[in-house]
């Protein structure tokens, strides 16, 4: 219950003033808001000893107690207004009825039911509590001492956010002051994305209920603070709310005592402070370890803890209050000389009010009662004001600066050095995202992995990010590493193994051609064309080289170079084997009598091939450079952890142009290699190039599929593999058997053997009845042809 400290004025002079000021008491006393009391004694005292303030005026006190309830309130304040009372020791004066101003209440209920009556006198009201009203529109003589509370919820969010406390509870005490706050603070809690875990209202002080409804309020209220997950729970009230909740919770859980912290952390706001009275003793306080309490400015008045330290309760007269109040702060009782009675525990008057824990009374000004030291030198400066602005001589008042509010510094007393969590839900890890869950509030969700390629740095973050395009996710998807730069290198062993095989089968080539060249002037060499065998043969050897073009980093010139060279040479790779295959057909068509066939043996037609064939391609490529050149690119895509240095083909149409008209040759090639592999000669080579060019048609077939299903530098390694592969089959396949005959088996490289095998083939001998002791006569050669002259007799 709340009391009202009234300071009363007493008539000394010619001049006459009035104060009263209201403040706390009860039946039972709460000592801790004594402090009050003989805080307003000390102002009071310190005023009438200072001469500079109301000079020949001395100012007295007088107290009203107002029990918490509104009847009291009302009471109280009609007999101060109305009933003359009498309270100065050692002065004989008469009291008035003319009151000044007026000190109180602590809370919104008592002070608005005090102001119902003093605005109606225009009695200025200053009021020492700190609360948040409805009430925009504030009585014409209502003056507060203490900021609105209202400011001090945005402290208590910021708070609620420099821990991150999203899921708090909310008790407060059952009355509009208490409605307001939730009403208040929800919203803010709200636009802060906090959320309110539960919402409470504990009975108000003075409210007395039955048993079973005390039982089943306890029983709720015990049940809403197991919430395991709300670990922060914000307290709005007073003093006496604290006592409620400490009741309420033995009173539902009997086994409370074993198990006294419910491991919440309070937060409670200005109004409510710890103190202990008779029956509530401070193991009941043991519910609220872990609390962070608000609290008003306050300061340390010079010789208010030795004014403390000198009070006796003996020595004090007129303190109706002191008696009791020694009692119950003490433990004992002061004897009483008209009833002696046998009393265990008897006050001596020597106990020193230091040796009081702070739940019972503190020694420091706390922040209402510095409210109220305040409180009463406002009143005092504007009498003393009144006073000067009669007065002909008026004195300059100096202005006191008022001590900076200082960063409120929050010390966790846990047996943890971590920050106690209090959400609805455990953060989302970094590397996850908050998903809403529906029939949840937002401070409840769930958490999903971030999507592949996309990361979270931080805690509950609401939404996953792309990492820049030359960085990649991480496997646990919570940072972003560069990518590496990566192309086909000559220094790594795939690019090793392809560069040597380059140049393995390029020294194939040249010693083939060397062989040749060496046997030139052999039938075998001379049947099959020397000219297109020698181009042919560098053709190949350039096409193994072109393959060196895709390694390393790629720059403009590699990049213009390598797939119009690689299309042109192989053209002209592929058009050799299309002259030499019309060749041999037309040679064979060429024997047949009467045949005009013969005018195209010579090179004319083969160099016409080739040349028309090559253009062909050439032309495709001047376009496709002219138009949309192939250039150096990074490709950040592909790979999720690699930037490929590639060559961009520039057109995409113009790259398969090029390979599709590659295709058709090779497709005219193996078609009339096919048709001619049975053409009788002894060194036909159609059946080779018809092996051949299916080999190089098997290649590229396959070159397609695979090059669009590998990414990076493999790209370029299926492309120089399928430029090796294929020309290595045309060297093999066309060459190796003539190899394998001038170096192996010389003596099947005649013009005898050759001529022999002719005549065998026409006259019907078999391999096991040779020609023997025959004489053949060679006559002349036309046009690459010879002509030999033998016995009529020689075929039977």
């Amino acid at each position: 219950t709340l009391n009202f400290i009234l300071l009363e004025r007493t008539q000394c002079s010619s001049l006459s003033s009035s104060i009263w000021i209201l403040s706390l008491s009860s039946r039972v006393m709460v000592t801790k808001f004594y402090q009050h009391v003989l805080t307003l004694a000390f102002a009071v005292n310190e005023i009438n000893e200072n001469s500079n303030i109301l000079p020949n005026l001395t100012l007295g006190f007088h107290i009203y107690d107002s029990y918490y309830d509104v009847r009291m309130t009302y009471w109280t304040t009609l007999d101060l207004l109305f009933k003359s009372q009498r309270f100065l020791p050692n002065y004989k004066c008469d009291s008035e009825r003319n009151l000044m101003a007026v000190v109180g209440g602590m809370s919104l209920d008592i002070s608005t039911h005090m102001a119902d009556f003093l605005n109606l006198y225009k009695i200025p009201q200053l009021s020492y509590g700190s609360f948040a009203s409805e009430d925009k529109t504030h009585p014409y003589s209502f003056y507060r001492m203490v900021p609105n509370e209202s400011h001090l919820y945005k402290g208590m969010v910021q708070l609620l956010l420099h821990f991150r406390w999203t899921w708090v509870g909310l008790l407060a005490v059952d009355d509009d002051t208490g409605e307001h706050f939730l009403n208040y603070l929800e919203k803010m809690l709200h636009e802060n994305r906090i959320c309110s875990a539960f919402r409470r209202m504990l009975p108000k002080q003075g409210l007395f209920l039955p048993l079973d409804e005390l039982g089943d309020m306890a029983s709720i209220v015990y049940q809403t603070l197991m919430d395991r997950q709300a670990r922060a729970c914000i307290i709005y009230g007073e003093s006496m709310t604290l006592l409620w909740l400490s009741t309420l919770v033995p009173l539902a859980y009997h086994q409370y005592g074993t198990n006294m912290s419910l491991g919440k952390i309070w937060i409670t706001t200005v109004q409510i402070d710890f103190a202990v009275t008779s029956f509530i003793t401070r193991n009941f306080f043991k519910i609220f370890q872990g609390t962070i309490s608000f609290s008003i400015h306050s300061n340390k008045p010079f010789g208010f803890q030795a004014y403390l330290q000198n009070i006796k309760p003996f020595e004090t007269e007129g303190s109706g209050f002191l008696k009791k109040f020694w009692e119950q702060a003490f433990g004992c009782s002061l004897p009483n000389l008209q009833k002696p009675d046998d009393i265990a525990c008897i006050c001596n008057g020597n106990e020193k009010l230091s040796d009081l824990p702070s739940p019972v009374f503190e020694m420091s000004m706390t922040g209402h009662s510095y409210s109220v030291f305040n409180a009463v030198y406002s009143i005092a400066h504007a009498l003393h004001a009144m006073l000067l602005s009669r007065s002909p001589f008026r004195e300059i008042m100096r202005r006191q600066n008022l001590q900076e509010i200082q960063p409120w510094q929050v010390t966790f007393q846990l047996q943890s050095s971590m920050i106690p969590l209090s959400v609805c839900t455990n953060s989302c890890n970094p590397g996850s995202h908050k998903k809403k869950e529906d029939g949840k509030k937002f401070c409840c969700y769930g958490c999903d992995q971030c999507p592949e390629g996309m990361i979270s740095k931080w805690k509950d973050m609401d939404n996953c990010f792309h990492c820049p395009e030359d960085h990649f996710a991480s496997r646990t998807r919570d940072r972003c590493f560069p990518k590496v730069i990566t192309f086909l290198s000559y220094k790594e062993p795939l690019g090793i193994i392809l560069s040597s095989a380059a140049f393995c089968f390029s020294f194939t080539t040249v010693l083939v051609l060397g062989i040749f060249i060496t046997h030139q002037n052999t039938p075998i060499v001379k049947a099959n064309n020397r000219d297109l065998t020698y181009i042919l043969l560098l053709s190949l050897l350039l096409c193994f080289l072109s393959s060196l073009l895709f390694l390393g980093e790629p720059n403009k010139v590699t990049c213009f170079l390598e797939q119009s060279a690689f299309g042109i040479i192989f053209s002209v790779a592929i058009s050799c084997v299309l002259a030499k295959t019309i060749m041999v057909v037309v040679a064979f068509m060429a024997t047949k009598p009467g045949s005009n066939m013969r005018r195209w043996l010579g090179r004319k037609v083969s160099s016409f091939i080739i040349i028309v064939s090559s253009l062909i391609q050439a032309g495709i490529c001047v376009v496709w450079m002219a138009t949309s050149p192939p250039y150096p690119d990074l490709d950040m895509h592909s790979l999720a952890k690699e930037i490929i240095v590639k060559c961009n083909e520039g057109s995409i149409t113009m790259f398969y142009f090029v390979l599709g008209y590659m295709g058709f040759l090779s497709f005219i090639s193996f078609t009339v290699a096919f048709l001619a592999r049975k053409l009788p000669d002894t060194f036909n080579e159609a059946k080779f190039i018809t092996f051949s060019m299916l080999m190089f048609c098997s290649v590229w077939l396959s070159f397609v599929p695979t090059y669009l299903s590998t990414k990076g530098k493999y790209m370029v390694a299926v492309e120089i593999f399928s430029i090796l592969v294929s020309t290595a089959g045309l060297l093999g396949c066309i060459f190796f058997p003539k190899c394998y005959i001038i170096i192996m088996h010389p003596e099947l490289n005649t013009k005898l053997h050759k001529f022999h095998k002719r005549i065998l083939r026409h006259s019907g001998y078999s391999k096991e009845q040779p020609l023997k002791n025959k004489t053949l006569f060679y006559i002349c050669r036309i046009k690459n042809i010879d002509i030999w002259m033998f016995p009529c007799n020689y075929i039977q």
